[in-house]
């Protein structure tokens, strides 16, 4: 049930979807360019290694324990999440603890293992103590907030520090996920059963009124997928120092594609590839701003 106030499913997926693309690109802009960027043939191999994690998973799932198999999963998003939710919320908490320890860096070295060594500051450690109570709460209760919570993270680091090289990689690596998409869902029952048995923060739950379907999900890959090129957009309109026009075009791509595979999916009561609208409108958009401009030789 809702905690505060009661909101449409549908317009909570619109909502935290967008909201989570449009945060995870402005925390992509940096200072300096990455230093590792997604190469041609990166994108080209994604949908066959997406591939075989998913049957992987899958088989998983059909010969092995469902309960042993989430517990391992939980326990290693469990680490997973603290990490994520701590560097999510660093940022903001830097500007109230002391200057010097956000820089001091702490040395740690595993006993008997003395060549492994962690290197943290008083600041990281103090951000992952909420990271370690909401994955405490996630693993002891599967609650739908707690889930939600670490998706969020998972979502907003995943556009943070993925980055394309450029803008055609992003189109190689979104059109072999559209059709990664399209054949796992529409062909085969293999995207859906493991969506259905995979307990674990990789997909946003909101609760429904529906008994038969208590819960409306969209998967994270589906918010970060489109959001590391919706990022892209942003950068290239910050390196040219001509505003957002382009993250804008892009980010109303994103917007419109996953109403109407909210839309798609309501009318026809059935799990719908949301690739499938959100890609072709992404690039569409995007393109016809280009083409508008002029600009699609510098793009």
């Amino acid at each position: 049930a809702p905690l505060v106030v009661k909101v449409d499913p549908n317009l909570n997926v619109i909502l935290t979807a967008c909201l989570a693309v449009y945060v995870g690109c402005y925390r992509s802009v940096k200072p300096t360019p990455p230093s590792e960027t997604m190469s041609k043939e990166h994108a080209m191999r994604f949908p066959f290694v997406g591939s075989a994690m998913l049957l992987s998973l899958f088989l998983l799932f059909k010969f092995l324990s469902k309960d042993l198999v989430n517990a391992v999963l939980t326990c290693y998003f469990f680490v997973l999440g603290i990490i994520a939710l701590s560097a999510t919320i660093l940022p903001a908490l830097k500007h109230f603890l002391p200057k010097h320890w956000n820089e001091d860096h702490i040395i740690w070295r595993f006993p008997f293992f003395r060549s492994f060594e962690i290197e943290f500051t008083r600041s990281q450690i103090i951000a992952a103590i909420p990271g370690t109570f909401f994955c405490a709460w996630y693993a002891s209760q599967k609650h739908w907030l707690a889930n939600n919570i670490l998706g969020l993270a998972f979502c907003i680091q995943g556009i943070e520090m993925l980055s394309l090289g450029s803008f055609k990689t992003g189109a190689i690596l979104l059109a072999g996920l559209f059709v990664y998409d399209i054949f796992w869902v529409f062909f085969t029952p293999v995207m859906v059963s493991v969506a259905k048995s995979f307990d674990a923060p990789i997909k946003l739950l909101f609760p429904t009124a529906d008994s038969a379907r208590p819960f409306s999900m969209l998967g994270l890959g589906d918010i970060v997928i489109p959001g590391i090129f919706v990022a892209l957009a942003l950068r290239f309109d910050v390196s040219r120092g001509k505003g957002s026009q382009y993250f804008k075009s892009a980010f109303l791509g994103y917007t419109v594609g996953l109403v109407l595979t909210i839309v798609v999916m309501n009318w026809f009561q059935a799990a719908q590839p949301a690739l499938l609208y959100i890609v072709p409108a992404v690039i569409g958009f995007l393109a016809a701003h280009c083409v508008w401009n002029g600009d699609v030789k510098p793009v």
